[in-house]
């Protein structure tokens, strides 16, 4: 399997269903009590910095994101990032997560947050953001919530509730 083509491109309006049975399988029902869904209840992902990975018409991997505050200031949450079982361990969620977080420097996003496991995001550049600096909805292991400056220094000062992006909520 190694010399399948992966095509890494933006996510589509139509890719909505596919992902969402990608995320069933990979996730199950428990990913709906998990912070990050509690804050995507309302606010829709942002189809310009979130991706698909697909090898021939096969979706494989996803990757979103989504606007998000912290306190005042504005950033992305990454996630779900999410490659399907049997092609994981090849590269797909890295070449997700780099696209990813290319698009949303190239287009002047300077924060991107996640929860997530550190020693697996910290490969791309994610760091530990520290203990008490920032909070989520819910119950949310301080040690998974990780931060990617996309313009250096961007996450000095920035401390506070991680919220959706109220500007952007669904109607």
């Amino acid at each position: 399997m190694n010399d399948l083509s992966i095509t890494i491109r933006p996510e589509a309006a139509g890719d909505a269903q596919a992902i969402e049975r990608l995320h069933e399988r990979t996730f199950g029902p428990g990913r709906f009590v998990l912070s990050a869904y509690r804050i995507r209840e309302h606010v829709e992902h942002l189809l310009d910095v979130s991706f698909t990975a697909r090898i021939g018409t096969l979706l494989v991997g996803s990757v979103r994101q989504l606007p998000v505050t912290v306190g005042e200031t504005p950033a992305l949450l990454l996630g779900p990032l999410t490659v399907e079982p049997p092609f994981r361990s090849r590269g797909i969620g890295r070449m997700l997560m780099e696209r990813a977080l290319k698009e949303a420097k190239d287009k002047g996003h300077r924060i991107v947050l996640l929860v997530g496991d550190e020693p697996y995001y910290s490969r791309v550049g994610f760091k530990l953001v520290p203990k008490g600096r920032v909070t989520m909805p819910g119950p949310v292991d301080a040690a998974r919530i990780l931060v990617f400056e996309l313009v250096d220094g961007a996450f000095e000062g920035v401390s506070g509730a991680v919220a959706p992006d109220w500007s952007r909520a669904r109607g």
